[in-house]
């Protein structure tokens, strides 16, 4: 390095031109001012965050729960929601899982109810209704009303609007001891085997009780019970004991084919104690 080099380089570092004070100085202003800077971006993020927080959960949480009800066929989800009334909730924390499902199953029409709550403001309702695989009648309010009975034995009564489809296959029942109903009422324990066996029978793929008109509960004096069914096509009746099933309505089937075509002025056929017999008029 030459001489004149070395002299410049000595000149600088006598004058201290890169470590000078005022340079020091605005350095760190500069980096104060770049901190206060990311400080209130900071600030304003989290304000931000917050303020989305408030609105998207915590203000819709006080609110009025958005209730979805699902599951139902006869019901309309404007129903389910006029059955909560009585809650009086007025806000998502106020809604009463427990008080919810007790005043749903207690509509005769509904067999299982679940409710779950989901933060901040939703309400989840599915129910299953009773589906009905009989009708019978009862006294309410002076006049005799169809109710209709579930594969439990349950009474409930039939809701307006309901499938008239379904309406046409459902077996009518007579006898059995009902005066009146009540929610949640089921018939007699003893007459639960033969809605039983409606109920399997209804769910075979040929619609037998479209060829039934009837079916006619019987007493015996030995507190047992046996049954009449009256044809949709025939006038004849057909005593049968207790033992309702697919081989029985067969077996009424083509009996009453060969009654039919004998064309005998018979009232009656008794296919009791495993041997056919006909009662004339």
């Amino acid at each position: 390095m030459s001489d004149v080099s070395l002299l410049v380089a000595e000149d600088y570092l006598e004058n201290d031109y890169f470590l000078s004070e005022e340079y020091e100085g605005a350095d760190s202003k500069a980096e104060k001012k770049i901190k206060f800077i990311k400080v209130i971006f900071c600030v304003l993020c989290f304000a931000l965050f917050c303020e989305l927080v408030i609105y998207k959960y915590i203000m819709p949480s006080f609110s009025s729960p958005k209730v979805t009800v699902t599951g139902q066929k006869d019901y309309s989800a404007e129903e389910i929601a006029r059955m909560l009334l009585p809650m009086n909730s007025t806000s998502w924390f106020d809604f009463d899982v427990e008080q919810a499902v007790a005043l749903l199953s207690s509509e005769a029409g509904i067999g299982h109810v679940s409710v779950e709550k989901k933060f901040p403001d939703k309400i989840y309702v599915n129910i299953e209704e009773r589906e009905p695989v009989a009708v019978t009648f009862v006294m309410e309010n002076g006049r005799t009303s169809p109710v209709q009975i579930d594969k439990n034995g349950v009474l409930f009564p039939g809701k307006r609007g309901a499938s008239e489809k379904r309406e046409e296959v459902l077996p009518i029942i007579s006898g059995l001891p009902v005066e009146y109903m009540s929610k949640g009422m089921r018939i007699p324990a003893k007459y639960r085997p033969l809605i039983d066996q409606i109920s399997k029978i209804s769910e075979m793929p040929q619609h037998y009780f479209a060829s039934v008109a009837e079916i006619c509960v019987l007493p015996k004096d030995s507190g047992n019970y046996e049954l009449a069914l009256i044809p949709a096509q025939s006038k004849v009746k057909v005593l049968t004991d207790r033992a309702l099933n697919e081989d029985a309505l067969k077996y009424m089937m083509v009996v009453l084919d060969v009654v039919n075509q004998i064309g005998t002025d018979v009232a009656a056929v008794d296919l009791r104690y495993g041997s056919v017999s006909y009662i004339t008029r």
